[in-house]
């Protein structure tokens, strides 16, 4: 697979090379909580030498009040498309027509196309061509010649579109697997026939774009992992396993995530005996049906709901785990479990996607087939059992953080690809 090129040892340090690159980012709703690697991303960037500029559809998910520090710098500085309104949509309109007119009716046609014969998509694509305008004109007057947008999702259909009208590079960097449940409506062949490259997160990213896409594009597709900082992200010291067995599971409660298996398996755990407690951190669409089927099993008391907990609050739920689990049906590469690795948690997961790039089974965590509530309480008993188990995977978990997904060393990656393909 392509490499990103790396930085040359024989020549002036990065932070100096890359002093003159400039890229706006896009995405959907930044900051937001379950997203905080795009923040690092950007922030790290900044700190190599780059000029990182935001912008965002939507406003921040959180009050201000719930942010923090760092996002409120983040929030502070960043252009929220819908926060200019009504006036802002037709200033757009009004002065691309204006100065390119040529574009504008190029983005047109290209909406036209995205909708299709629907009525409903064909309304959505051209908020997405308002949106455009609108993402195009800021950059216009922030000198941005190179767009870059995280997930080949909507946002990044606003990007293909700011492509189409303005003579702006474009960029993507892919998660997978969200992206791929919907190739069609998603327009990812296009996006990727568009886009000048495209960052993947994982070989797995990069497989499913190879599929979708013909040999002469395969070229621009780039794997750079994402990646925690281990000194933030650090062992505690260490102890016996708590009593209760204290679990912890950190991640958007939807279904994808198969919180209601890791339920199933905590409640036949406690059934067979063991004094296990689970916590569950975040908030989204499964709570209500998640707190419904954790009153009604058999030892609910062993299920806690913690909310949505932001980066300065979660590090102390990690501090008191004995395991940390996800027992998801769909992932990319989970940016939580590199913590828990980085943390010195041994780790429970599962099969699926990205994730045995990050953990070899019985080396870095235990990985199971998803949803089998049965398989996944039997792992979490090999932990519980076995204390010499839960060192040795802890000890390697975070020597696997170390070595493949490490945020410094992946950020010097990506800024190296950059440098490469973007022009100062």
């Amino acid at each position: 697979m392509p490499n990103p090129p790396q930085p040359d040892p024989d020549t002036d340090s990065l932070p100096e090379r890359t002093a003159q690159r400039s890229i706006a980012y896009l995405a959907s709703t930044y900051p937001t909580l379950s997203m905080t690697f795009v923040l690092r991303e950007v922030r790290g960037l900044r700190a190599l030498g780059f000029r990182i500029e935001t912008a965002s559809i939507n406003p921040a998910d959180r009050p201000h009040e719930q942010l923090t520090s760092a996002e409120r710098e983040e929030a502070a500085r960043t252009y929220c498309v819908k926060s200019d309104g009504f006036a802002g949509a037709l200033a757009a309109h009004g002065k691309t027509l204006a100065l390119n007119f040529a574009g504008y009716w190029r983005g047109a046609a290209l909406a036209l196309r995205l909708g299709g014969t629907d009525p409903a998509r064909l309304l959505l694509h051209w908020m997405y061509l308002t949106e455009a305008l609108m993402v195009g004109q800021w950059m216009r007057r922030n000198k941005q010649r190179h767009l870059h947008v995280h997930l080949a999702s909507q946002a990044a259909t606003v990007g293909l579109l700011v492509q189409s009208v303005f003579p702006v590079g474009y960029s993507l960097t892919v998660h997978g697997p969200d992206e791929f449940y919907d190739v069609l409506g998603q327009h990812l062949a296009r996006k990727i026939a568009a886009a000048d490259f495209m960052v993947c997160i994982s070989s797995y990213a990069r497989s499913q774009l190879m599929n979708l896409s013909s040999h002469q594009h395969w070229s621009k597709l780039f794997v750079v992992p994402l990646g925690v900082d281990p000194a933030l992200f650090s062992p505690q010291p260490a102890r016996p396993a708590s009593e209760p067995f204290q679990i912890l599971c950190v991640g958007r409660l939807t279904p994808a995530k198969g919180q209601h298996v890791l339920l199933d398996a905590v409640d036949r755990l406690a059934a067979a005996g063991r004094r296990v407690h689970l916590h569950v951190v975040g908030g989204g669409p499964d709570e209500a049906s998640l707190r419904t089927h954790a009153a009604r099993l058999a030892h609910p008391e062993c299920i806690a709901f913690e909310g949505a907990v932001n980066q300065d609050n979660v590090r102390t739920l990690y501090a008191q785990a004995d395991a940390f689990c996800l027992a998801s049906f769909a992932e990319g590469v989970p940016v939580v479990l590199m913590e828990a690795m980085a943390m010195g948690i041994p780790c429970v997961s599962t099969t699926i996607a990205g994730i045995p790039e990050l953990i070899r089974n019985g080396i870095d965590g235990l990985l199971v087939a998803p949803g089998d509530h049965v398989v996944l309480a039997n792992a979490l008993a090999m932990l519980i059992d076995d204390n010499g188990l839960r060192e040795r995977l802890a000890g390697s978990g975070r020597a696997r953080v170390l070595e493949r997904y490490n945020l410094a060393h992946n950020l010097e990656a990506l800024a190296a690809l950059f440098s490469a393909h973007v022009a100062s």
